[in-house]
């Protein structure tokens, strides 16, 4: 057998198989619109802020005791040199609530989307900050609010609805 009948039965059986990872492909590729993509990973994003936030408040503006207790004796900013005590524990308490409850419900909403991802990733590197060894959980929520913020909320939104209805042009990145 030649080389070159050996390079056309490979071929032959290669073929079959580039065919088979093309349609897969095809698969993946209409399961993960763009739009789906984002749409979830504004709530993966949203959902541990909003389950931290909902813990830090006892009523409507009503922060819980707890909340200022963390930021008074527990939580502490790895910095070096440090770690020190937040300043104005109570002031950060309440900051830290609202960011954790607004931020959340304007990106399950899609609206004000890249401001709420960028108001999330300052929490993030906060909270890196205050935990340090936590931060496998921490570099996940930074790359979503990276993503969010780079590729805009997707047109399962507020934001898309909004800018349509307006007819404003796209944003360019």
């Amino acid at each position: 057998m030649t080389t070159m009948d050996q390079q056309a039965a490979t071929e032959g059986r290669i073929r079959p198989i580039g065919l088979l990872v093309d349609r897969a492909s095809l698969v993946v590729r209409a399961i993960s619109q763009p739009s789906l993509v984002q749409l979830v990973m504004r709530f993966a994003l949203a959902v541990p802020f909003w389950r931290s936030g909902i813990l830090k408040w006892d009523g409507f503006f009503q922060l819980s005791d707890t909340a200022v207790t963390l930021f008074t004796d527990e939580f502490m900013l790895h910095l070096p040199g440090g770690p020190y005590p937040f300043p104005a524990p109570s002031v950060m308490a309440f900051l830290s609530g609202s960011g954790e409850i607004i931020f959340p419900i304007l990106l399950t909403l899609g609206l004000a989307t890249r401001f709420a991802a960028l108001g999330l990733l300052c929490m993030t590197v906060i909270v890196e900050l205050t935990v340090p060894d936590g931060w496998p959980v921490h570099i996940t929520w930074a790359a979503m609010a990276l993503g969010i913020m780079a590729w805009g909320p997707g047109r399962i939104s507020t934001d898309y609805l909004v800018r349509h209805f307006l007819q404003l042009p796209k944003v360019v990145r």
